[in-house]
């Protein structure tokens, strides 16, 4: 093998990994936004567990989290509280810092 293919062998092994890494940050960063979602309607703690799952769930319905986004406003907004697309994003970004830093501290 030469110096050029391990390289590309090592690229491609860093960029798998990234990519597993940022997988798992999202369905982690989903499962907490949900969390925070259902203290937010004030779900028991098996209607939380389940709606998070189904936050992360939503997550596969199609590229980025606008998806994820439209879940929890509507569900929030159906529930009767007092909240807006803002304070979401702002929930979604504070919970991505949060996943980003759980993972971290596992490995």
């Amino acid at each position: 093998m030469t110096t050029f293919d391990e390289r590309e062998k090592g690229f491609e092994t860093a960029f798998a990994r990234d990519q597993d890494m940022a997988f798992r940050i999202t369905a982690r960063r989903n499962r907490l936004v949900g969390t925070w979602a259902a203290g937010l309607m004030k779900l028991t703690p098996a209607e939380t567990d389940a709606y998070a799952k189904a936050v992360v769930q939503a997550d596969f319905e199609e590229a980025g989290d606008e998806d994820v986004i439209r879940k929890l406003l509507g569900d929030l907004v159906s529930a009767n509280v007092d909240i807006d697309e803002a304070r979401v994003r702002v929930a979604l970004d504070q919970q991505s810092i949060e996943a980003r830093r759980q993972l971290l501290e596992l490995k």
